[in-house]
């Protein structure tokens, strides 16, 4: 039965039937799976002719208040620490709600944290002017030493940690590494060099089949395949 289930500037996300029967096309973002036609990304549907389109949605991340994420120390001024937080939009933590610690005036703040420095913070505040506030105080918000840290698209960061957390579990329990995923996209992993890279190599393999039905099953796979130990 030839089906069209979408009408043009409809936002699909990815896995999405768009249309049924062979009427239509598969354009650029979206597949076709037997008699179907599904979303290969989130995005906003184009007609071109017989074949379906979609134009991608900005990437970058908005932030929002309550969300966990990872950013980079930009600037320190005298009342606390610049931050980027991998937005259009920076982030200021200020030292009331960098340290419970009294700093005199004047003290030097990279005793704490410094340019260059990676850290995990809680928006606390995101104004109507898009200016926000974090703080790292709280269970797991901390500085970040060592590892690596890698970029991921925003949308495909709850396929990352999974349904109550199991795909980023499973993956510290494959490499016993220690990885915290930013809502922002960023994500740090520290372990042995192998396995961090063995983490980031399954994060890419989540990244691009995030689409497909037994994404689980298929990770499973892959991680008893490739960590083994020689």
């Amino acid at each position: 039965m030839e089906k069209l289930l979408v009408k043009e500037k409809d936002i699909v996300a990815p896995g999405e039937v768009l249309a049924e029967g062979m009427d239509n096309l598969p354009g650029v973002g979206t597949y076709r799976d037997g008699q179907k036609i599904l979303a290969g990304r989130l995005g906003l549907v184009y007609m071109d002719g017989r074949a379906i389109k979609l134009i991608p949605l900005s990437g970058r991340y908005a932030p929002k208040r309550d969300d966990t994420i990872i950013c980079k120390v930009t600037d320190i001024s005298f009342s606390g620490w610049r931050v980027d937080t991998n937005s259009a939009y920076p982030a200021m933590l200020s030292i009331k709600d960098a340290t419970s610690d009294f700093i005199a005036k004047g003290a030097d703040l990279t005793q704490y944290y410094n340019i260059g420095d990676y850290i995990v913070v809680k928006i606390i505040n995101v104004t109507s002017q898009k200016l926000v506030d974090v703080t790292t105080k709280g269970p797991g918000l901390q500085k970040l030493k060592g590892g690596r840290i890698i970029e991921v698209s925003p949308h495909k960061v709850p396929r990352i940690i999974g349904k109550q957390g199991s795909m980023v579990s499973m993956l510290k329990q494959a490499t016993n590494c220690r990885i915290v995923v930013g809502q922002n996209g960023l994500i740090w992993i520290e372990g042995e060099p192998d396995k961090e890279l063995l983490v980031e190599r399954t994060i890419r393999k989540i990244e691009k089949e995030s689409h497909l039905t037994g994404l689980t099953d298929s990770i499973q796979k892959f991680l008893e395949k490739n960590s083994k130990t020689r």
